[in-house]
C-alpha cells in the first residue's frame, strides 16, 4: 500500500497579491523585478514556492498567515517517504494508517516481510523506516545493518519495534545494528508518532 501526497503548493501572482494585501499588477512587479523568485508556467503564469514568498514577506516585514506557513509544512514534507514493514498484517496497517492521519504529506508503503521490505527499499528509497526484527525470510535484524550499511540506501532513520522479549542480549543485538530508536510492543502509538515528528522535520 501506498498512499501519496498531494502536490506541493504554489501560489500564482493573484494569491500572492491577496495574501499581501495589494492589487495583481503590484506582486507581478515585484516577481519582475526579482524580490520574489519565481518560475514561470509554459503559459507564461508565475508559480512562487511557499518558502520563498515566505522569504519576501519577511524581508518586506509582512505578518506570515497560516495559509503560507501551512503550505511550507505540506512542501517539507510532500516528498518524504515511509515504510512499515511488519508480518503482522493487523500492526502493520494499524502504523500505517495512524501515521497516515497524522502526516497526510508523507507517502507510507507497507512490507509485510523482509524480501518484500528489500525490494520496496531499493524502488522507493524510503527516508524512514519502522522494521519490526521478528521476520519471515530475511530478518529485521540483517535487514536492519544492510539499511544502515549499504550507500544505496542514503542512512535511512530506522525506528526498529519488537515483540521480542526484552533482556541483556537482546540489547545488544540491537545497540550494534545503529537504528535511531528501538520500540518494544504493544507500542505507544503517540511516542511512535512523536519520533516520526521528529525525522519528519529534518530536512
Amino acid at each position: 500500500m501506498a498512499q501519496k501526497c498531494k502536490k506541493a503548493k504554489v501560489f500564482s501572482a493573484l494569491e500572492i497579491a491577496n495574501i499581501c494585501g495589494v492589487v495583481n499588477q503590484t506582486a507581478i512587479n515585484w516577481i519582475k523585478a526579482g524580490a520574489i523568485k519565481a518560475s514561470t508556467t509554459p503559459g507564461g503564469q508565475f508559480r512562487v514556492t511557499p518558502q520563498d514568498l515566505k522569504e519576501f514577506m519577511v524581508s518586506r516585514g509582512f505578518k506570515i498567515p497560516s495559509v503560507v506557513e501551512d503550505a511550507i509544512k505540506e512542501s517539507c514534507c510532500s516528498e518524504k517517504k515511509l515504510l512499515v514493514v511488519d508480518d503482522d498484517k493487523v500492526v502493520n496497517s494499524l502504523i500505517a494508517n495512524y501515521i497516515q492521519k497524522e502526516f497526510p504529506c508523507i507517502e507510507v508503503f507497507q512490507a509485510f516481510d523482509g524480501f518484500e521490505a528489500g525490494t520496496i527499499m531499493s524502488k522507493e528509497i524510503p527516508s524512514c523506516v519502522i522494521l519490526d526484527l521478528d521476520l519471515p525470510g530475511v530478518d529485521g535484524f540483517s535487514l536492519c545493518k544492510k539499511l544502515k550499511k549499504d550507500l544505496v540506501f542514503n542512512n535511512p532513520f530506522v525506528i526498529v519495534i519488537t515483540a521480542l522479549e526484552e533482556d541483556d542480549d537482546l540489547n545488544k543485538k540491537i545497540a550494534k545494528l545503529g537504528c535511531d530508536y528501538f520500540l518494544t510492543k504493544p507500542l505507544n502509538m503517540n511516542q511512535l508518532i512523536a519520533i516520526v515528528n521528529q525525522w519528519n522535520g529534518q530536512k
